[in-house]
Formats: structure tokens, sequence, C-alpha cells
């Protein structure tokens, strides 16, 4: 077995597993956990892995099945609290930014799982709407119902929060 070449992927794509695991559950605690069940499977297969044209797909996939189980486990069926643990470091960090980062997160959480799962794997991953297809194991008319549904409901709440803002209506 390559365990050079599974450490060597583990190290690169860490922490874009880890950031996508975050983004489909909202909890950094539970997408860590996600992230180390989905490396272990990985690790399992490596050898036939490693052989494959599409690690990241396949590394997304079972990333996005093991976020799946874990929804269906009774003991996780918890909800989370208000406040979001601190953004990474990457850029600088305004108050605008951590507002709109916050409130997209509170958007995004609100969203049933599938449109949710939908959002994160065609925009934050950039699949295609085949390969969020065959992440998600439906048709691509469905991703593309989702895409349109999630994005009609995240429009529409936020064009809802910036119209009953204090702010905005101390404007006109």
């Amino acid at each position: 077995m390559d365990v050079a070449g599974y450490r060597e992927y583990v190290a690169v794509q860490l922490d874009p597993l880890r950031r996508t695991a975050y983004l489909l559950c909202g909890d950094w605690h539970t997408a860590d956990d996600l992230v180390s069940t989905a490396l272990i499977k990985l690790f399992r297969r490596w050898k036939r892995v490693s052989q494959m044209e599409n690690i990241d797909a396949y590394a997304r996939r079972v990333l996005f099945r093991a976020w799946l189980d874990e929804r269906r486990r009774p003991w996780r069926r918890e909800r989370f609290t208000d406040t979001m643990p601190e953004p990474g470091g990457t850029g600088p960090v305004t108050e605008t930014s951590v507002v709109d980062r916050l409130a997209l997160a509170a958007y995004l959480a609100e969203l049933p799982p599938r449109r949710r799962a939908v959002l994160v794997l065609r925009y934050f991953c950039d699949l295609s709407v085949e390969d969020t297809a065959e992440v998600l194991g439906c048709s691509t008319g469905t991703v593309k119902s989702q895409t349109a549904r999630a994005l009609d409901t995240l429009r529409e709440r936020m064009l809802a929060a910036v119209t009953a803002s204090p702010v905005t209506s101390r404007r006109h």
C-alpha cells in the first residue's frame, strides 16, 4: 500500500474536506468527526482509490455519505446555538465580512439538508450538475430544481432581512 501517497493526499485535501463538511453540517466538531470517518474509509480502500481518475470526487462522495449516516443516528438530532466559531484566517476580517458570513451560514443552516448539500457541492466544491447528481445519487434534473429552490429561498430570506433591517428603514 502507498501510505506516503495517502499522507500526501490528506495533507493537501484536509482543509477543503473539513470546510466542505462544516458547510454540510454547520458544526466544526461534527465536521472533524465526518472528515475522520471519511479519511478512515478512504485509507481502507486507498490501493484501489489511488488508481482512480478523480480521487477528490470519490472523497467528497464518501464525506457526503458519512454526513448522511450521521444525520440518521438518533443522538445527532440536536439543535445548534446562534454563536458561530471564529472564522479562518484567510484575508482581512472586517466587521461587515463577519456579519455577512454569519448571516449566510445561518440562512444555509435553515435550508433542508438536500438543498444545503446541493448548494455546498455546486458552489463551494465547484462541482458540475452531473458530478453533483452522481454524489447525491439523483438525476441532473433534481439537482437543477433543488439548486433553483434553494437559491430562491436564500434570496427571499436575505431580501426579507434587508427590508426589515432598521438601518435600511431609516435610509428610506
